[in-house]
């Protein structure tokens, strides 16, 4: 420690007091105060990232995964706004994120002087995408702006936030702070009234289930309690592992399938608890779900404005809520013995569906499955795969084992897992990508390989878009423009790398394969020559949605 500090070492001193394991970011002469002070305390591990996409996805999966604050490093201007895209995808996540960039030297800031990495209104950017941004205007402001975003990052509903800082601001030299204690973060309370008109109601119901979404995670303890009532659950993709995926009380994210719309139909009480009810997972809101609705959120803006709206709505952090209506209603439920059954039969139709669509892949569904057994990570990116099988096909037994791109953008995927991976480093990572989403983030795989991670990268290479390739065919007459791309050598990307590597072209051979992967020692890729195997039996065209006749809809293939 220095007798007089830089405004970088108090604020990185201030980070490992709010517990910050690692930090991801791309150096630069923007940034330099605070990654000097990292290296010079050895406190927290710095990730370097071969891009600021790829940092700040890697922070958000270490937020995720880790359960704690994440932080990303970027330089000012371009380098900032080379995060924009990650930073989005986080706050839909509702990831728990700091952001910390640079900024010109604040003599020439908003002047318009054509200063190196320079950005017009930088600070509206961030704005734009980010919970809340803000901009470090003195050396003495600075540690109370750092407590006010640490702050509005960790309070529900948690999000990304900004902070710009100028360069010359991060060299000011001051006094050590007193005190580097970050900000205690509240929890909503339920209203305790609220709670129990909502128990009362849900008292009567034979055939009660829950929706739960990702602000649901930590609750897991009080959805036990009321799974042991009889509830049925049934989960968003974020809101998966509350419960373990393999519980026969829940559908999974077996969502919105039309078995399970119509096992709804039969449901007397839906009960939603931290989910948003997004529209790819509802059918674009047209999905029917159990009357009466009844909801539970941290967030006031649940409670109207969106597509459904809930019968009863109670705001309150989840697990309190939860908790609070499982002490109401112990001892007073009264739910239809058969339910438990009809929730299992649903439950094994719809995963019957969705292997039918997947023939001959479910052969390397299962094998992902035994090779990952329960305790591991599983990361994807958006591809057909994942949209088809990832997302709800292997299952996963702990809230915070699942990550996923859920803003819809591709090549994510990969860097989410080099996060993970530095989140858990002694469970295995398994991350699901496609050919054209592993080439945005490609220089990544470097990054993986520089820091050790444990991860076997499954790569679906059609050598193409294939689900644009099927709107068009669907859509637009099949006339086919611009969803053929260029497929690189990949075995010599990954060996460049320092990643191990093996080919599948036979489904026969995958549990060998995923074998010798696991066995390798460091990352690996395993590439599934999807043209030598064939294609779904099932095309996929985009998440399902309804007819004019409110059928649910779904592509499928007549070659």
């Amino acid at each position: 420690m220095l007798d007089k500090p830089t405004i970088g070492e108090v604020i990185v001193a201030f980070l490992e007091e709010c517990g910050v394991g690692a930090a991801f970011g791309v150096i630069s002469i923007h940034n330099m105060p605070f990654l000097d002070a990292i290296g010079r305390r050895e406190k927290i591990r710095y990730i370097s990232a071969r891009g600021e996409a790829g940092a700040v996805n890697m922070a958000d999966a270490y937020a995720r995964v880790g359960q704690r604050l994440g932080v990303a490093f970027t330089s000012t201007g371009v380098a900032a706004g080379n995060a924009a895209g990650s930073m989005v995808e986080a706050l839909t996540a509702g990831t728990p994120l700091l952001h910390i960039t640079g900024q010109i030297e604040t003599p020439h800031l908003d002047k318009n002087h054509s200063y190196i990495h320079e950005a017009r209104d930088q600070l509206t950017m961030l704005k734009a995408v980010s919970k809340k941004a803000y901009r470090v205007i003195s050396p003495d402001s600075a540690l109370d702006t750092f407590r006010s975003a640490v702050l509005e990052a960790l309070t529900a509903p948690m999000g990304p936030v900004s902070v710009e800082v100028p360069i010359d601001i991060q060299h000011s030299v001051i006094d050590w702070p007193e005190d580097l204690t970050p900000l205690p973060v509240p929890k909503v309370e339920p209203d305790m009234s609220s709670i129990e008109e909502l128990a009362q109601r849900l008292a009567t119901s034979k055939r009660p289930i829950l929706w739960l979404g990702g602000g649901a995670r930590h609750a897991g303890d009080a959805v036990r309690r009321l799974v042991d009532m009889g509830f049925g659950v049934v989960t968003s993709v974020q809101g998966r592992g509350v419960i373990p995926e393999d519980h026969p009380a829940t559908l999974a994210a077996f969502n919105m399938y039309g078995c399970v719309e119509e096992f709804y139909d039969t449901c007397d009480a839906m009960l939603v608890v931290g989910s948003r009810l997004r529209g790819n997972e509802t059918l674009k809101y047209k999905l029917k779900l159990p009357s009466p609705l009844y909801q539970i959120d941290v967030d006031i803006a649940a409670k109207e404005g969106r597509p459904y709206i809930a019968d009863h709505f109670s705001q309150g952090d989840s697990a309190l809520a939860l908790t609070a209506l499982a002490d109401a209603l112990e001892g007073k439920m009264n739910v239809d013995p058969d339910f438990a059954a009809d929730i299992k039969a649903a439950r094994i139709e719809a995963f019957t569906f969705m292997r039918d669509g997947l023939l001959p892949y479910d052969k390397l569904v299962d094998v992902v499955q035994a090779s990952a057994g329960k305790d591991f990570i599983w990361a994807r990116d958006v591809t057909i795969s994942n949209s088809t099988w990832g997302n709800r096909g292997v299952l996963i037994s702990g809230p915070y084992d699942g990550v996923h791109a859920l803003g819809g953008g591709i090549g994510q995927g990969m860097q989410m897992a080099i996060g993970a991976a530095i989140a858990a480093p002694e469970r295995q990572v398994f991350c699901l990508v496609g050919d054209g989403g592993l080439q945005v983030n490609i220089g990544e795989l470097a990054t993986a390989a520089q820091e050790g991670a444990n991860i076997v990268l499954l790569l679906m290479n059609s050598h193409d878009y294939e689900v644009i390739k099927n709107i068009q065919d669907a859509e637009y007459d099949g006339r086919r423009y611009y969803s053929d791309i260029y497929t690189p050598d990949f075995k010599a990307i990954a060996e460049s790398n320092g990643w191990s590597y093996q080919v599948l072209s036979e489904l026969k051979s995958a549990q060998s394969i995923f074998d010798m992967a696991l066995s390798s020692k460091r990352p690996s890729v395993i590439e599934v020559d999807m043209p030598s195997i064939g294609p779904f039996a099932r095309a996929f065209g985009g998440p399902p949605v309804k007819n004019h006749k409110e059928q649910i809809i779904e592509t499928v293939r007549e070659d």
